[in-house]
């Protein structure tokens, strides 16, 4: 074109770049997973939109190629879990992997009790997060400390929860239902509710079901995941004009 330039073309977008729904195993760490993806395939950015904890199972979404930079949209997203809370004893983690800090008597507790702390928490809470969590303080993770047996003044932040609904009452096991806001401890909820009802309490099992409108129906087992070809991974990828509509993955 005389006189002027020309316009840079689109950029390419690859088939695979967008968001993969991954049914995370338990024992794996989000990290572990985004650098199984990475390592198998080979491609060059993964990232995850929002962590797991290693005990937990469900709906982590992966981001392939551009889809990184959607990173904190769907890390702002709400979030949906089912989860298993055990009475009578606490642990240094607040969940199933922790090292048991105190035991105390449960049986007094009813179903009726776990259901009213349960309705205490709905609304906006100021929540305090756990020593063993990735914030970090003055750049260093909390879980980093922790390890070293320090315990640091941590600033409480806002959180709210939509839904705390008892599934089962099995004592000493309660399931739930938890539908909050982004940046949660689940675990940390459940030790409240032990402290609230004098036995203690941890976090046996959490399962994410919901990340905004994707849901964990739409998630392939990592093991499935990994034994597929690039094109088979490209048909499950929710491209980002897709997600950015609001859609989901078939």
């Amino acid at each position: 074109m005389s006189g002027g330039r020309y316009a840079a073309p689109p950029p390419v977008i690859e088939p695979w770049e967008g968001l993969l729904l991954v049914d995370k195993p338990a024992g794996m760490t989000s990290h572990d997973v985004v650098d199984a993806i990475r390592r198998r395939f080979g491609f060059r950015k993964v990232g995850h939109g929002g962590t797991l904890d290693p005990m937990a199972t469900g709906l982590l979404v992966i981001l392939l190629g551009r889809g990184t930079k959607l990173s904190d949209r769907v890390m702002a997203s709400d979030k949906t879990y089912e989860g298993t809370l055990k009475l009578g004893a606490t642990t240094d983690t607040e969940d199933v992997d922790g090292q048991i800090l105190a035991e105390a008597p449960w049986e007094h507790v009813t179903r009726e009790a776990v259901e009213r702390e349960m309705a205490a928490r709905v609304g906006d809470l100021m929540q305090t997060p756990p020593m063993v969590s990735a914030v970090k303080k003055q750049g260093v993770p909390l879980y980093k400390l922790a390890r070293k047996g320090q315990t640091v003044e941590r600033e409480p932040r806002l959180i709210h929860v939509y839904e705390f609904r008892l599934l089962a009452f099995e004592p000493p096991r309660a399931r739930f239902v938890l539908r909050c806001t982004k940046g949660t401890y689940v675990r940390t909820l459940c030790a409240d509710i032990g402290r609230a009802l004098g036995c203690g309490a941890f976090l046996e099992a959490l399962r994410r079901t919901r990340a905004g409108a994707l849901a964990v129906e739409a998630a392939a087992p990592l093991d499935d995941i990994l034994r597929m070809d690039v094109d088979r991974v490209a048909e499950r990828v929710l491209p980002l004009h897709g997600f950015l509509a609001g859609g989901s993955p078939g």
